[in-house]
């Protein structure tokens, strides 16, 4: 989800497939608005998720030119099959959204709120300045917040599902540690299977009326560098030997640490940051190789 230069993901039109040094590359994977994106159904057809893949695969064949992490090695296969516990990134990774990015523009703030979100990625301003600023702009209400879950349902990355239920198939804890807010993540996490409890993220708080009133400070995800803590708090209460982080962005790979995360899996079917790809232990465009790969 965050970390390093990304705004908003359009579709019309969809941009073209280059990059540079220091921008991202976007892939157009995205379903039109209001359509849940499922491992076997894009845009309402299998025919339309061939097309998805034929025009992403040529990011794939440019990237594995690039980098050199696209197939693992059995040091990062073995840890990646031991791991006793995985924790999901969400905007960008398990969603294909940028959550604050698509309720602020539910709520007519769209393109201010975006320009934010590209410094906050980009590290030019701590996350909690900028979490803070992005909010400001359009003070979602209680009430407009649950309109927008209501109108706007979650759209899952293709192939998130089935990873997930392999992996507690394989009796592998799943977590979801995102920058993002509680209030968008729950119906997520229930799509998926996954408890309430092993969500670590952000909450949206209101006064008496359901005014917006800010946002909880105590929460780790809500400050630069909280990723990395919520990894590291909960592989303590649990005490797994083994856990393993997947996301997009450099807070994602800032969990990679001592009593983090043991291995940093870079998911760029949404969204590629060629910095945090470079630095992964492997780079996926498709969940569909983490899913092969657990058996």
């Amino acid at each position: 989800m965050e970390s390093l230069m990304c705004a908003r993901i359009k579709l019309t039109p969809v941009r073209s497939l280059c990059s540079c040094k220091n921008n991202p590359i976007h892939v157009p994977l995205l379903a039109p608005r209001r359509v849940l994106v499922s491992p076997t159904v894009v845009m309402g057809s299998p025919k339309s998720f061939n097309s998805v893949a034929a025009s992403l695969q040529p990011v794939e064949d440019s990237a594995t030119s690039r980098f050199d992490n696209t197939l693992p090695s059995k040091e990062v296969l073995d840890v990646w099959r031991n791991a006793n516990a995985v924790c999901f990134d969400v905007d960008s990774t398990v969603c294909v959204d940028e959550g604050i990015d698509e309720l602020a523009e539910f709520c007519g703030a769209g393109d201010a709120v975006a320009e934010w979100t590209a410094r906050a990625m980009g590290g030019s301003v701590p996350f909690e300045q900028a979490l803070a600023a992005r909010l400001s702009l359009f003070s979602p209400s209680q009430s407009r917040v649950q309109e927008f879950l209501e109108k706007r349902p979650p759209r899952l990355s293709p192939g998130i599902e089935a990873l997930v239920k392999k992996l507690h198939e394989k009796n592998k804890t799943v977590y979801l540690v995102s920058g993002g807010f509680r209030q968008m993540i729950n119906p997520i996490a229930t799509l998926l299977g996954i408890p309430l409890e092993n969500i670590y993220a952000n909450q949206l708080l209101f006064g008496s009326s359901g005014e917006f009133s800010g946002f909880d400070p105590n929460e780790p995800t809500s400050r630069s560098g909280g990723k990395a803590v919520a990894v590291q708090q909960i592989r303590k209460a649990r005490g797994f030997k083994s856990l393993v982080m997947i996301g997009d962005g450099a807070t994602d790979l800032e969990a990679r640490k001592p009593n983090g995360a043991d291995l940093f899996v870079c998911y760029a079917g949404v969204v590629l940051r060629e910095p945090v790809a470079a630095r992964a232990d492997w780079l996926v465009f498709n969940f569909k190789d983490l899913i092969n790969s657990l058996d």
